[in-house]
């Protein structure tokens, strides 16, 4: 059975030591409330909004996820320049519980960002929304506000700039690729149509016509040599029938110029002419006139000598006359054979480089093709970015838009005094109870008739208690009074002046608070 009277008489004998570590408990709570330092809390709230023109008619070319474009956002935000200048520029540190010469600017960053807080909230995507929320900490409500609010303006500023980047610099990128294709299709056409110059007469598309062209001339080769043999039989039976006769048939004329046979039938009208008409007559000297240009004519002719004489100068015979018009005409088919056959040597060279000239060509427009396709897309994808460019432009993409502005709080949001009291009753509750009971535990002295029993297995008569003089109650008393008061005041008092004088409690107690999850 359990003594309850024994532990109850137990701690009233203990219960000054139980009072102590009460007191404590409270004073360490009353000078943690009282020792920090009021803080409020200025929030702000932002949404990220969709695209404002459907993205089947114009889409934007930011194709950012929402968390992950506030997530770049929140890291150029807080990073150090930033902080730093935001810090000065705002005034942040120029307080009397915070002086500027007691933060490097190291610890001012942060600080600055273990005060910052940028948390959101939904995806983003479908049809949930993405929503942000940001807030500030300082001891004076007015610098809560002011900081949080430049943050929402660095957000905005930030998002907006963001995206015109990447929308500029899409637009750059498909304008300079447009350009350089442009170029590239340029110096294509030109090697295209520099290789079609220098190979004209080899090119694939002539090809039917150069065959046409070779088959045309070996036909004339065939006609010349029928005609060159016809003509060299003729010149052999000529020859075989001046050499058994002495004669060349009915050729027996000689071959007169046409001046000769003009001025021949002049004279002979003049004779008709002279035997009708007298001497004095106009037709009598025009027909003279006549006759006297053309002596001249043929006598310059016979004079150079032009036609009709042989080697030594005679007049050639009809025979030889005859035999020079069959050379001649052999000869003449001779140069119209080498001519046709140059011909056919260059058609079927070019008949024959033909084959590698349509690869290469066939190349070189594959090439073009693919380059012209590519600047089509390119073209295409410089017109979107365009659109997108405009559409960022004019903030008609997805952006982020502020709900709520951060208003200065009228209470402050920590430190929860009455919570920092209550959990130093309840440490020093705690810790009285605790010493109590180790005491207790640890004290193996006879205090009950029990003890005695148990420990010496001996039934006693009778028992008497201890009994205290006054000098020893009141001394008792005197010590309890002088823990107590050293307790309340003395303890408060040594954490003010170290708060004070020695070193600002308040970032420590902070660190200890928010390690223990306390804030």
């Amino acid at each position: 059975m359990i003594d309850f009277r024994f532990y109850l008489a137990v701690f009233w004998r203990r219960f000054p030591y139980f009072f102590v570590l009460l007191c404590l408990g409270t004073a360490v709570g009353l000078a943690v409330a009282l020792t920090q330092e009021r803080i409020y809390v200025a929030e702000a709230r932002l949404v990220v909004e969709s695209e404002q023109i459907p993205g089947d008619l114009a889409a934007s070319t930011v194709r950012t996820d929402a968390t992950e474009q506030l997530q770049i956002i929140r890291q150029r935000i807080l990073a150090r320049d930033n902080l730093l200048e935001m810090a000065n520029r705002l005034g942040v540190y120029r307080g009397v519980s915070a002086p500027e010469d007691q933060l490097t600017p190291d610890e001012r960053v942060m600080d600055m960002r273990n005060r910052i807080r940028i948390q959101t909230s939904g995806t983003g995507r479908g049809s949930s929304a993405s929503f942000v929320t940001v807030s500030f900490d300082a001891p004076e409500p007015q610098m809560a506000a002011a900081v949080t609010n430049e943050v929402v303006t660095l957000i905005l500023q930030e998002n907006i700039e963001m995206r015109t980047t990447v929308s500029g610099q899409t637009l750059e990128f498909f304008s300079q690729e447009t350009e350089r294709l442009e170029q590239e299709l340029s110096q294509m056409s030109a090697r295209i149509l520099e290789f079609q110059e220098a190979n004209l007469e080899a090119l694939p598309d002539s090809l039917e016509f150069r065959r046409s062209q070779q088959a045309a001339e070996q036909e004339r080769l065939l006609e010349l040599e029928r005609e060159k043999s016809q003509l060299r039989d003729r010149r052999e039976r000529l020859v075989e029938l001046f050499e058994q006769t002495g004669e060349v048939g009915l050729v027996g004329t000689v071959a007169r110029t046409p001046e000769e046979a003009e001025l021949q039938e002049l004279q002979d009208e003049l004779t008709r002419a002279s035997a009708v008409l007298s001497s004095d007559n106009p037709r009598i000297a025009v027909i003279r006139a006549q006759i006297s240009a053309l002596e001249q004519i043929v006598s310059e002719q016979q004079a150079a000598g032009a036609i009709g004489l042989n080697a030594e100068g005679t007049q050639l015979t009809p025979f030889e006359l005859q035999l020079a018009d069959l050379d001649g005409q052999i000869a003449f088919i001779d140069e119209q054979k080498t001519v046709i056959t140059a011909n056919l040597e260059r058609l079927a060279a070019s008949i024959a480089a033909t084959p590698g000239n349509a690869i290469t060509l066939g190349t070189l427009e594959r090439n073009f093709d693919n380059l012209r396709a590519q600047y089509d897309q390119a073209v295409r994808n410089r017109s979107a970015a365009e659109v997108g460019d405009t559409i960022e432009a004019l903030s008609k993409g997805q952006r982020i838009s502020v709900i709520e502005q951060a208003s200065v709080p009228t209470s402050p949001t920590h430190p929860n005094r009455r919570r920092i009291v209550a959990m130093g009753i309840a440490a020093g509750l705690g810790m009285g109870l605790g010493l109590i009971a180790l005491l207790e535990l640890i004290n193996t002295a006879v205090r009950r008739p029990i003890d005695i029993v148990n420990g010496l297995q001996i039934t006693p008569i009778m028992t008497m208690p201890y009994i205290r003089t006054r000098g020893e109650i009141w001394r008792k008393r005197l010590i309890i009074s002088a823990v107590v008061v050293m307790v309340l005041v003395g303890l408060p008092a040594a954490i003010w002046y170290i708060d004070a004088y020695i070193r600002p409690l308040q970032p420590i107690l902070d660190e200890i608070m928010s390690r223990v999850g306390l804030v």
